[in-house]
């Protein structure tokens, strides 16, 4: 189970072929003065397109890491519920003579100033399989993993890692991705809940169980529902009628329906729109 995307740059269309397809990836610069001429369009028909979107900037790592980010994100300026990605690998005259622990404190760099200037976005990181085991060192990724392993089974990356996505093939005009989540609406709810539009996922799986759960994190999630105009008391136990109103509202956003909040449907609840 789990979604399939694509990542686009100027070798694409700007109106690639989005048949199947939940998410994209489009680049939008590299070092401090390439911007992709289709960037703009691609974003625009990923958007038309129903798919999550995400960016990414190529770096050029004897640069100062914040220049190229402000330089990209003055670009880019993703919404809210978009994704931002450091497309962290080297195969070029810019970064081969740059030293790996160059490039090293460049990625930490990067990544920790972007989630400083968006806290509410997903931030993360891309890489192939020989930068994660040989050029990191600290396993730090901010929000994310996406890591390129072409030629391995879609979702079977072999690493240990906690990923999210997945480019297993990069042959044929365009690279391919997978999402080990199970829908569309669920990597989108997965996105959506940085936005300061609600709580954060408290990390409790609300489920009904015996005992039956009774806790803050229930009431709170009850009184949201409650909110939206499902017919809940809000009492703070995880009952039949939790179960039932929560299975309900997964299938109406295109959640899996297992009756049980984590994070996707925890996330659903405080986004838009209201139903």
């Amino acid at each position: 189970m789990g979604i399939y995307g694509q990542d686009w740059a100027s070798y694409q269309s700007s109106t690639p072929d989005t048949t199947g397809l939940s998410f994209a990836f489009v680049k939008v610069s590299q070092g401090l003065t390439y911007t992709n001429p289709e960037w703009s369009a691609q974003r625009d028909h990923a958007r038309a397109a129903g798919l999550v979107v995400g960016y990414y900037h190529y770096p050029e790592m004897a640069n100062s890491p914040q220049q190229e980010a402000d330089r990209f994100l003055g670009l880019a300026q993703p919404q809210v519920g978009e994704l931002v990605c450091l497309d962290w690998e080297g195969y070029d005259s810019a970064n081969e003579a740059v030293a790996h622990s160059t490039q090293l404190s460049y990625k930490e760099a990067w990544l920790r100033y972007v989630k400083s200037r968006l806290p509410h976005n997903p931030v993360g990181l891309y890489c192939n399989l020989e930068y994660w085991q040989s050029i990191d060192t600290t396993g730090y990724v901010q929000d994310f993993l996406w890591i390129a392993t072409s030629g391995l089974p879609a979702g079977q990356p072999g690493i240990n890692a906690n990923w999210l996505f997945h480019q297993y093939t990069d042959s044929g005009s365009t690279d391919q991705d997978y999402c080990h989540l199970a829908s569309t609406a669920e990597l989108r709810s997965w996105a959506g809940s940085f936005s300061p539009a609600g709580p954060p996922w408290p990390g409790e799986y609300l489920k009904l169980q015996t005992p039956m759960l009774h806790d803050g994190n229930v009431r709170t999630w009850q009184q949201r529902m409650h909110d939206r105009g499902w017919p809940l008391t809000v009492d703070g136990w995880y009952g039949q009628q939790s179960d039932h109103v929560c299975r309900q509202f997964q299938q109406e956003k295109g959640l899996t329906v297992d009756g049980i909040v984590g994070p996707a449907s925890w996330a659903a609840a405080w986004a838009d729109p209201v139903s």
